[in-house]
Parts: structure tokens; C-alpha cells; sequence
């Protein structure tokens, strides 16, 4: 348990050194919201109609540019070698580096989803679900994307590839995840399920792509 904290909290130093990609991911989540509502028009009904929505395309995207620093820095510094010769096993290490990729990319973009709210004009009772429903669905996006870091890690260009693998799995996500605020129902359980399997089977995946990128 001590190596995985201390994997931990390696990437979030690290992370906090270069600490412009972090803000680069909530610039780009806030943009959207600026940006959107000149699209759609001055509608504020229409616009707070589609908030949920736009909302969750946004920290998609918005965590789709953080994929790449994953495992690439690990890989070109000679770390992943290490890992995975490491005497703890390498699922448990693609764990530690999922958590810290999720607080370093979901958590941001959930503490300024306040933020996109205001600019999208959405209400207390879609705002509180729009919260709710990134708490839950965020970690199966972070999941997914560490699985597809994994696969593209020894590509060349696996920045750009990884965002295209990983778009259909992440699709359930984003419909369930806009269900829960719109239409409530068995929504919030079904992205709560698919949070937890993908996560559940995320470190294994991942370690058997690393292993494979290895060979």
C-alpha cells in the first residue's frame, strides 16, 4: 500500500510542477461553455436545455488532452521499464496512476463545472444532477482513457490515436450520463455500474498492454 501511495503522489508532484497542463484542461472545459451559447443563439430555454449535454461533451473533451502524459513520460524516462519489473504487480501500479489521472483531470473539471453552469444558464436542480452525474460517470471516462494510454503507449503519435479507440467505449457514458440529469430513472445506476466495471477491469487491461508493448 505504501508503494501505491507513494506512485500516487508522484504523478500529482510532478503534475503540479508542470502545473499549465491542468489549467490548459480547464481553460478548455470553460471555452466551450463560452463558446457554445454563440452557436446556439441567445435562446436562454434552448440553451439551459442543452446544458446537461454540453456540459458532458466538454469534460470529454477536456480529458481526452490529458491521455497522453499517462504513461508517456514513464515510457521515455525509462520508469515503465521499472515498473514492470517491479515487485509489485503492475495492474496494482496502472491503479495508483488511475487515481492520480483522475484527480488530476476529472476533480478540476468537476470544482469548475459552477463555472459552465453560469455561463450555460442552467438551474440549482440540473446543476446539482450535472454534478452528481460527473461524480459517478467521470471515473469510466478516466478508466477508459487509461486503458487506450496503454495501447497507443509505444505508438509514435498514441496521443492522437488513443482519443479515436476509445470513443465508442465512452459513448455509453456520455448518453447515460446525460440521462441521469434528464431523465432520471434507472440512468444514474446503469453509469454507476459501468463507472465501476470499468474501473474494476481498467488495471488489468492496461497492464496487458503495457506487457504486450514491452514484447
Amino acid at each position: 500500500m505504501a508503494a501505491l501511495i507513494a506512485i500516487l503522489l508522484r504523478d500529482i508532484r510532478l503534475a503540479t510542477r508542470r502545473g499549465g497542463e491542468m489549467l490548459t484542461l480547464v481553460l478548455f472545459f470553460v471555452m466551450i461553455g463560452v463558446i457554445v451559447p454563440f452557436a446556439i443563439g441567445p435562446d436562454r430555454e434552448t440553451l439551459a436545455r442543452l446544458a446537461p449535454g454540453i456540459v458532458w461533451i466538454a469534460a470529454f473533451l477536456s480529458m481526452l488532452l490529458g491521455l497522453d502524459r499517462i504513461f508517456r513520460a514513464d515510457d521515455e524516462d525509462g520508469s515503465l521499464l521499472a515498473f514492470r519489473h517491479a515487485a509489485i504487480p503492475l495492474e496494482m501500479i496502472v491503479l495508483a496512476k488511475l487515481v492520480a489521472h483522475f484527480a488530476l483531470t476529472a476533480l478540476p473539471l468537476i470544482v469548475a463545472t459552477p463555472v459552465l453552469a453560469i455561463l450555460l444558464g442552467m438551474e440549482m436542480g440540473p446543476f446539482l444532477a450535472t454534478l452528481v452525474s460527473l461524480l459517478i460517470g467521470t471515473p469510466a471516462l478516466v478508466a477508459f482513457g487509461t486503458i487506450g494510454a496503454a495501447v497507443t503507449v509505444s505508438l509514435r503519435r498514441g496521443g492522437l490515436i488513443a482519443p479515436v479507440l476509445i470513443l465508442p467505449l465512452c459513448i455509453p457514458v456520455l448518453i447515460f450520463g446525460v440521462g441521469t440529469i434528464t431523465v432520471g430513472g434507472p440512468a444514474p445506476l446503469f453509469l454507476a455500474a459501468l463507472a465501476l466495471v470499468s474501473v474494476a477491469a481498467a488495471p488489468f487491461c492496461a497492464a496487458l498492454a503495457l506487457r504486450l508493448a514491452d514484447d
